[in-house]
């Protein structure tokens, strides 16, 4: 669904754009290592419990997204795999691997930034088969995210160029 000042707002009265904020610094850290720019925080009761960028080529894996990094670390500081308090805030829309492992974790809402067509997690966010619904939340600081995205593959595509 996409986001509007009048949407339900997540486990704390910040708006989403300060922790939006916070995951396209991950991105950016993501964009300077080479990977693709994306970042994600976890938040519970206002507080960022976790953060990550994508690190597929650096650990050579393709759990090295950055949903799933995030998720790891929060559920090393809570002490386990449920993580129903917290929300994620994630700067593109999260792939089908990464938006199961947002709905296997609990965790209440996903806030993204910009959409991806190519995702199609909004079948496993719509899905009845679930025991768990994530209430999610598009369009947060979409231009911006989009941005950092079209700026890593405008660059890559130059550089093949040359």
């Amino acid at each position: 669904m996409p986001y509007s000042k009048d949407s339900k707002r997540g486990t704390d009265a910040r708006p989403p754009e300060f922790y939006m904020k916070k995951a396209l610094n991950e991105a950016k850290k993501a964009y300077k290592a080479g990977e693709v720019p994306v970042g994600a925080v976890v938040v519970s009761g206002g507080e960022v419990i976790a953060s990550a960028h994508n690190t597929v080529e650096k650990i050579g894996s393709v759990l090295g997204h950055a949903e799933i990094q995030a998720i790891k670390k929060a559920e090393k500081k809570v002490g386990g795999w449920r993580l129903s308090d917290c929300d994620i805030y994630v700067t593109l829309e999260p792939c089908p691997m990464c938006a199961g492992a947002i709905v296997n974790s609990r965790i209440k809402n996903l806030y993204y930034g910009a959409s991806d067509d190519k995702a199609c997690s909004k079948n496993i966010f719509e899905s009845e088969g679930y025991n768990h619904k994530v209430n999610c939340f598009s369009g947060i600081m979409k231009d911006e995210c989009l941005s950092v995205i079209k700026d890593f593959f405008a660059e890559r595509r130059s550089e093949k160029l040359k």
